[in-house]
């Protein structure tokens, strides 16, 4: 016999989405968002910080914060949702929060998380070849 829960994972495992990369809170993401204006659809560029995630599965989201023309602008997207066309991650951020709500207050060049600059597809170091 198989449980309600059980039946409603393998249902979800269905719509999960595995093309997209893994980021966390402090990344600075950007991604292209479909947008549907009457017949067509376009490609809507957003970039910003990740400032939360909760969630997981397939009602698991994030939103992004960005700062555009003076004015911030968050937006909240289901991370399996189909709207999303693309998403890479530009820098990885260092912060010691779950979630970057204090960005909100901040202004200018205060709004900027540190990045982490180690190079994350580092290759292991060769062992060196003897001399023959």
């Amino acid at each position: 016999m198989v449980s309600i829960a059980e039946t409603i994972k393998n249902i979800e495992k269905q719509y999960l989405r595995a093309d997209l990369p893994a980021f966390n809170v402090g990344d600075t993401v950007k991604m292209k968002v479909k947008v549907a204006e009457s017949d067509k659809v376009r490609l809507h560029p957003f970039e910003g910080i990740v400032i939360r995630k909760t969630g997981s599965g397939v009602k698991s989201t994030f939103t992004v914060r960005k700062v555009s023309f003076g004015e911030g602008v968050e937006r909240t997207f289901p991370i399996h949702s189909p709207v999303i066309e693309s998403l890479k991650v530009v820098h990885k951020g260092l912060v010691r929060r779950a979630k970057l709500y204090y960005l909100r207050d901040r202004v200018g060049n205060k709004v900027s998380v540190k990045t982490d600059h180690a190079e994350p597809t580092a290759k292991p170091a060769q062992p060196a070849q003897p001399a023959a």
